[in-house]
């Protein structure tokens, strides 16, 4: 459900038959990336000490947690808001995009960036949500926001009645009036749902101790995502170099990757607060059964989706764009990539499960080895030194995660993540 923002946005906006458009929101979802990283990043350190805390049965302590995790989501959006006032243009300079597309359309990024506290509240209340094992909360307010967005896109973008067309920046007007609703959708189940977790007048107060510790449990993730997003944003920089139906065609099929990958993170993060849980109730032998059953069903899905993105590459991609040169790039990508899901399945469902048991530090050094020193030379390599161009950036992807995956299986079989206190 997260991952379908992107995918409706590129879906209306596409419409407008404008590359620039497009490649718009592919410049500008890189760059949230850091964002989403930032988010994610604390989401799994709050599910992390919440699902410890539920599993000492100590709720108490648990919406204390979930209480100082919130403040610290709140003040970092805050921050990002104001860069997104007065840097966004540079921004979308910095990252390759021509003086016509950044006056067209800077508008979509500066919405994004100061609306980013949607963006941060939908992830990092769901985590808490999630390592209280009430993940049915997290899901509808998903489906609330998913459903507002898809709802007012085309108002906003091609306009009705009194609202003008706001083009590409209609995209992101709608997406945040949608994630806003689900935020105050979960804030409604914080004080007045039937979930475990509720935030009473108590816990409204800072407590510095339980909020250095969430950092400490948060930094190793959030590092793990800023290294994958700093990674994506160097191949996007990359493929702007070879023109905006290249980084249309690339933009739209990760879009199409992401929402299938996303649902995977779904059994990922289940396979994490498992792990939390049962290593609280003192069933490390559980957790680690868990893991193993939640990696092999994931990687049964992919292995469908592989199957499915490789047959249908070309009628999947034509829901989004007519233009051939566009095609061509986007069904390279949505191929290539979809051949690592494979290994991937595993790869998510292992780190996420180190995540899950406090042990951030291991997948953070697995994601910068496999990243930095590994993806980005290679697809550099591949796209400029052996003149594969786009397709070499593909066929990086998928051979780096698929071998961070292997490595991660390898760890996580030593069982050193059993024995993290936090």
């Amino acid at each position: 459900m997260e991952s379908l923002f992107a995918v409706i946005d590129v879906y209306y906006v596409s419409q407008l038959h404008d590359n620039d458009a497009v490649a718009t929101i592919g410049l500008t979802e890189s760059i949230l990336t850091l964002i989403y990283s930032l988010a994610m990043g604390i989401s799994m350190g709050a599910t992390a000490m919440v699902a410890r805390r539920v599993g000492e049965k100590d709720i108490k302590a648990a919406e204390v947690a979930a209480a100082q995790a919130i403040f610290v989501g709140v003040a970092l959006s805050l921050a990002i808001s104001i860069s997104g006032v007065f840097f966004s243009t540079d921004l979308l300079r910095a990252m390759g995009a021509n003086e016509h597309l950044i006056v067209k359309n800077s508008g979509y990024i500066k919405w994004m960036l100061t609306g980013n506290i949607t963006i941060m509240m939908l992830f990092l209340v769901n985590g808490i949500f999630r390592g209280a094992g009430d993940a049915f909360i997290a899901m509808r307010s998903l489906w609330l926001a998913n459903i507002l967005n898809i709802m007012l896109d085309p108002v906003f973008i091609f306009g009705l009645g009194p609202i003008p067309a706001f083009g590409v920046e209609g995209a992101a007007i709608a997406t945040n009036i949608g994630r806003g609703m689900g935020v105050l959708y979960q804030l409604y189940h914080f004080q007045k749902g039937k979930g475990l977790i509720k935030l009473h007048a108590e816990n409204l107060l800072i407590q510095w101790k339980i909020i250095v510790r969430l950092i400490k449990v948060s930094a190793g993730g959030t590092s793990q995502f800023l290294i994958g997003s700093a990674s994506w944003i160097f191949l996007v920089r990359i493929m702007a170099d070879f023109g905006s139906a290249a980084l249309a065609g690339y933009t739209i099929a990760i879009r199409i990757i992401v929402f299938a990958i996303l649902p995977a993170w779904g059994m990922a993060n289940a396979a994490a607060t498992l792990v939390g849980q049962n290593l609280g109730a003192g069933h490390p032998e559980r957790a680690e059964k868990s893991v193993w059953r939640a990696a092999f069903l994931n990687m049964v899905f992919l292995a469908f989706v592989t199957v499915l993105f490789y047959s249908l590459a070309g009628p999947i991609l034509r829901l989004f764009t007519g233009d051939e040169e566009v095609l061509r790039n986007g069904i390279q990508c949505l191929q290539i990539v979809s051949l690592g899901y494979i290994f991937y399945a595993y790869g998510m469902v292992i780190n996420q499960s180190f995540n899950g048991a406090g042990d951030t530090r291991t997948p953070t050094i697995i994601s910068f080895f496999g990243f930095w020193l590994f993806q980005i030379p290679l697809a550099y390599a591949l796209a400029n030194w052996f003149a594969v161009g786009p397709v070499g950036v593909y066929s990086a992807i998928a051979i780096a995660e698929s071998l961070m995956a292997i490595i991660g299986i390898v760890i996580f079989r030593q069982g050193k993540w059993k024995k993290v206190e936090i």
